[in-house]
């Protein structure tokens, strides 16, 4: 078989085993800037490759999920949290027949944009930049994709295709709310990126409390006021109830990360019957079709507010809360004192760009230790420059 019919094969294959309402790479808007096709890998599977290799994706290893990386090697990381992100967005959209390739790219580059140390570095520069326009997590992530990351010399960014663009540009939860890019016109995502929206919830929402046991910020007895953890919990303790909490973790976060993604796939194959969806712009057309039902969404939420108090508002988290802030206040004021202490291709854009937004795209893109280094470097007197 040659190139060209392997790649209208894999089309077919696709056409065949994806629903109605599912985004087909024939159904791809494009990019900004043509391309030939790859004669082997559909468009949403480039555009995750192109995330994958992106230098903002590699940055993530080293950029804080809630706990700093220094804190200690098993806890999350913006990386692993859009690995498990990807995992679980390649799991729904399987059983629901959706192009599991799209949602993979739009959960992969959804916090490509996020600052050094998690909401608290995104809260700083955000008041930072008030003046000249915010800083929104998710709205940076579109603009690395699409500015920022320079690896074609053909054109900017990763000219990644439009639906990943629009799903992104639409991804909305507790944290992310982008608002303001001309894709985000008021219609929904693919039904595959509003997958990608709720698998992020599942991931961070589950992934979060492991990190928190792990840290000992919680216990058992403190979790048995969240009805999901006991529903989770209930089962693993009949089989096994003289064992430490540690040893039985693994298989109680299973199961509650199971029964959410249960509810997934229950509720949103009645919206979606209900709708009577049968193209990806009746998709966008109709409220939300991805969620959960209204009884696990009142669970979660409150074990989110579990979270909040707990974990998030945690003396040693709000003590590095106040160093990040330093950090980054510290060195937003310097650069803007002395443009000329930004790197060479960074100043070069300050004409174009404005200062504030080349300064705070720079801090944006740090990973915790270089915005630590660059710190000692700028104010402790006897480090090297």
């Amino acid at each position: 078989m040659n190139l060209d019919n392997l790649r209208n094969d894999l089309r077919r294959r696709e056409g065949e085993s994806l629903a109605t309402y599912a985004t087909r790479s024939s159904d791809c808007q494009g990019r900004v800037y043509d391309e030939p096709e790859h004669p082997f890998r559909l468009p949403f599977q480039r555009d995750r490759d192109r995330i994958i290799h992106s230098t903002a994706f590699r940055r993530l290893e080293y950029k804080t999920q809630v706990f700093v990386n220094h804190e200690g090697d098993y806890y999350r990381t913006r990386l692993t949290h859009s690995i498990e992100a990807g995992q679980i967005t390649r799991t729904l959209c399987r059983v629901l027949a959706l192009n599991e390739d799209l949602g993979e790219a739009v959960a992969l580059s959804h916090d490509l944009g996020h600052t050094p140390f998690g909401h608290a570095g995104e809260r700083v520069l955000n008041k930072l930049m008030e003046p000249y326009g915010g800083f929104e997590h998710n709205a940076q992530s579109l603009r690395v994709i699409e500015f920022l990351e320079h690896p074609y010399p053909a054109f900017r960014g990763l000219n990644l295709t439009y639906e990943v663009r629009e799903s992104l540009a639409k991804h909305c939860t507790l944290y992310d709310q982008p608002g303001g890019h001309p894709l985000a016109d008021g219609t929904q995502a693919p039904i595959e990126g509003q997958i990608a929206n709720l698998a992020d919830r599942v991931a961070y929402d589950c992934h979060d409390l492991e990190d928190a046991l792990g840290a000992e910020m919680v216990d058992e007895a403190a979790l048995a006021e969240v009805e999901l953890w006991r529903a989770a919990i209930g089962p693993v303790r009949k089989m096994y109830p003289d064992l430490a909490l540690a040893a039985v973790r693994r298989p109680i976060l299973d199961a509650l990360e199971s029964m959410m993604m249960d509810d997934i796939v229950r509720e949103s194959r009645r919206r979606i019957a209900a709708a009577k969806v049968q193209t990806v712009d009746d998709v966008r057309a109709c409220p939300p079709l991805v969620a959960l039902a209204p009884e696990m969404e009142s669970r979660v939420v409150q074990l989110e507010r579990f979270l909040q108090e707990r974990v998030y508002r945690h003396r040693r988290l709000i003590r590095m809360d106040g160093k990040a802030r330093r950090f980054i206040e510290e060195l937003f004021k310097s650069y803007v004192g002395q443009p000329r202490m930004l790197p060479p291709r960074f100043h070069d854009r300050v004409s174009e760009q404005g200062l504030h937004r080349v300064i705070c795209d720079y801090i944006a893109g740090m990973t915790d230790r270089f915005c630590q280094h660059e710190y000692k470097r700028l104010f402790e007197p006897f480090e090297q420059v």
